[in-house]
């Protein structure tokens, strides 16, 4: 209860201060717009203390409601806005109060007001932009991978990657479905799913088994698991409820007809080659992360294996484990980084705060010969939408110098 009487106390000095400034430019402005715009504005802060109530009384409540949880996001951002605004007008007080101390007094103008508001309206449009129009823009980025001891059996082999899906965070199945329609026309020989199937808790799943279900591949689907999907970030009644949620996971994975590698492998014969497919439970050198994924454990039968393919949820793996101990391994597949769903991501310049990070965030990297291909993500998580880096649908394509007409 003190932390809650805390944060009304900074939110109201916080709304207090913006809006005295507001008040240079509502000077001028007629009465009955003044009264919309002044009720406007301290109706969001009423709309945070009764979400404040409601998460105190019903902490699942945001959980359980999509609505909820994207108003939260839409009141946040608006004050991240006002924050950034106040900082602005902070700044031209500290050079008012020099001035005034040194016997040259100045009030604020409304080109100051202005240029806060633009400071933080600005990035505010920018995220409700990325919130509303984003987060179903689903691009498929074609990446061609050259293995030079590649079999001419595998050779322009398709392979397409979705990863992060955190079904829980979707709320449009149509916008959904049509991306699944998109990945079944790309007629993909392969699918491989890297992880983060879900936010928390398999029941997420509850409706979403049929859309994913209808996913098809020449070769199969193989799939593994993320952070995300151990339930790590639930508090449980009991270690029994933790593990039941975690079984019924793995269930969902076949009923959608996935095949789930869980420290194991898949070894596919494709005419006279032989693809091993590898997948890894989650690997992290960050420990903020679980370990537990065992690549040695999940590699034993594929020395004979053509080529190896490695499914890691956490790209961290490559550089900490698999290009150091496991140099017959050509490919790996990541995600969990979604680009931080913010970031510039051209073909010639790519940049997020994420690649503070991850040495390896988005895209394909190479090192003496190994290949690391990195998600951005089917889906998001906390900022329910995407700036700059949009949800991804990887095509893959294996070729061995044989044939080079497949281009990026």
């Amino acid at each position: 209860m003190i932390a809650f009487i805390i944060l009304l106390v900074l939110v109201f000095l916080l709304d207090y201060y913006v809006f005295s400034a507001l008040g240079l430019l509502l000077i001028n402005v007629s009465g009955m717009s003044t009264l919309l715009i002044t009720g406007v504005y301290w109706l969001i802060p009423l709309i945070l203390i009764l979400m404040v109530f409601t998460s105190l009384s019903n902490r699942s409540a945001f959980q359980n409601s999509k609505f909820l949880h994207h108003l939260r996001t839409v009141v946040f951002l608006i004050y991240f806005a006002k924050l950034l605004a106040a900082l602005f007008l902070f700044g031209d007080d500290v050079v008012r109060a020099v001035l005034f101390l040194a016997g040259n007094p100045l009030e604020r103008t409304t080109s100051v007001v202005l240029f806060a508001l633009l400071f933080g309206g600005i990035p505010l449009l920018i995220l409700l932009y990325g919130m509303f129009r984003n987060t179903y823009r689903f691009k498929i980025t074609n990446q061609q991978v050259v293995l030079p001891n590649l079999p001419r059996e595998l050779n322009n082999l398709k392979i397409v990657q979705l990863s992060d899906i955190h079904v829980g965070s979707f709320k449009r199945k149509d916008k959904v479905e049509l991306a699944v329609e998109q990945i079944n026309a790309l007629q993909p020989d392969l699918i491989f799913f890297t992880g983060d199937l879900v936010n928390s808790i398999a029941a997420e799943m509850n409706g979403w088994i049929e859309v994913f279900g209808q996913l098809n591949a020449k070769y199969g689907i193989y799939s593994i698991v993320g952070n995300h999907d151990y339930g790590d970030y639930v508090v449980w009644p009991n270690k029994a409820s933790k593990h039941a949620n975690f079984e019924r996971l793995k269930e969902i994975h076949g009923e959608m007809g996935w095949q789930l590698l869980l420290n194991d492998n898949k070894i596919l014969a494709i005419g006279e080659a032989k693809l091993a497919v590898i997948g890894v439970e989650n690997y992290s050198a960050n420990r903020r992360f679980h370990k537990y994924g065992d690549l040695a454990k999940a590699a034993i039968g594929t020395d004979e294996a053509d080529v190896k393919v490695l499914l890691s949820h956490d790209p961290s793996h490559w550089d900490d484990q698999v290009t150091k101990d496991f140099s017959d391994i050509e490919l790996t597949l990541s995600g969990h980084t979604h680009g931080f769903q913010f970031g510039i991501d051209l073909p010639w310049f790519k940049w997020s705060p994420v690649k503070y990070a991850y040495k390896q965030w988005a895209g394909l990297y190479e090192n003496k010969g190994q290949f690391l291909y990195v998600n951005r993500g089917f889906g998001v998580l906390g900022y329910p939408g995407r700036v700059g880096v949009l949800p991804e649908i990887t095509v893959l394509r294996l070729t061995g110098g044989i044939n080079r007409d497949y281009a990026d």
